[in-house]
């Protein structure tokens, strides 16, 4: 008995494409959208919270960004300043970003971005992310990317800490980058603290920047677990500092560029023990260059990122209440 054949799929409407992209506008919009914050008490609040230790000449400060842009948005100003007073700073990208399919979809122009086209949109985000280390004074011998799966870090760290993981999205189940610290590195849990091992290893850091477990992004508080279990092997869990970049809906408010308003500590995480990193004018004006190499990112969130492009950022010593 012969099996009926299926008919072709019908082709989508012409109307389809320009309907989706006008709804995934609408929605950056609304993401973006400016509403009012930074109350008096507020901004008190902010003035009051203690002043985090000056960078140091000689002292090496290591930034884990889990997915390129992270580290401009949180550090830039106080990666400006630590390399002004003499410090050596190094930047290693755990994933390359190829995993925004929001952001693909208008970037690469397609109704259905996958596969190759956010591969593409990955190499695109770690040249980004180079021309703002660029912008930040660090070296290319300090940069490091590793090119784990973006959205799948939380796998790593669960079912396929040992086998390997395939990324829904590019479909790859290895790093495909050719600039990776480790090119072809199964994307496991394993594979991903060896990379971090040898990161680690090599830049002896003084200080290591991470993103808080309350960071409401899976990617970085699975980022957060790796780091804290690779720096406690290798001893140099006292020098863990934290910060935060999705810390609760909308923060930090308002939306846009007021380098004249603090930055305040995230809902999600008020309680850590932040302390401030003021920043003048030149630290502001190298951050703002730095949010405007990542014109895939701005092209969608470009008010959100610009938020936090003010007087202060924070960091806390620990991610543990006081």
């Amino acid at each position: 008995m012969t099996r009926p054949r299926r008919a072709p799929p019908r082709p989508l409407p012409r109307w389809t494409l320009p309907t989706t992209l006008l709804v995934l506008l609408g929605l950056a919009a609304w993401i973006n959208e400016p509403i009012p914050g930074v109350t008096g008490r507020e901004a008190r609040a902010v003035a009051a919270l203690p002043v985090a230790p000056a960078f140091r000449a000689g002292q090496r400060v290591l930034l884990l960004s889990p997915h390129p842009d992270d580290e401009t948005l949180c550090c830039a100003g106080m990666l400006n300043r630590a390399r002004a007073a003499g410090a050596e700073v190094f930047v290693t990208w755990i994933t390359a970003g190829d995993g925004f399919e929001f952001d693909a979809a208008l970037t690469e122009r397609t109704l259905h971005p996958q596969g190759q086209a956010l591969r593409a949109l990955g190499e695109r985000r770690v040249g980004e992310a180079r021309a703002a280390a660029v912008v930040l004074g660090i070296p290319v011998d300090h940069q490091v990317v590793l090119g784990y799966p973006d959205g799948g870090l939380r796998f790593l760290n669960g079912v396929n800490f040992a086998r390997p993981y395939t990324s829904p999205r590019t479909g790859a189940s290895a790093t495909y980058l050719r600039e990776a610290q480790t090119p072809g590195a199964p994307f496991t849990g394993e594979a991903l603290e060896a990379d971090l091992t040898r990161v680690l290893r090599r830049v002896q850091p003084d200080l290591i920047l991470i993103p808080a477990h309350e960071d409401f992004h899976p990617d970085h508080h699975t980022l957060t677990l790796f780091a804290q279990r690779v720096a406690a092997r290798l001893g140099l869990q006292d020098r863990l500092r934290y910060w935060v970049v999705h810390g609760g809906l909308e923060w930090p408010l308002p939306k846009g560029a007021h380098p004249a308003l603090p930055l305040v500590p995230p809902p999600l995480a008020r309680h850590l023990p932040w302390q401030r990193v003021p920043l003048d004018t030149e630290d502001l004006a190298v951050k703002t260059r730095a949010v405007n190499a990542y014109g895939t990112q701005t092209e969608v969130l470009g008010r959100f990122m610009r938020a936090f492009e003010r007087r202060n950022e924070l960091l806390s010593p620990s991610d543990t209440a006081r």
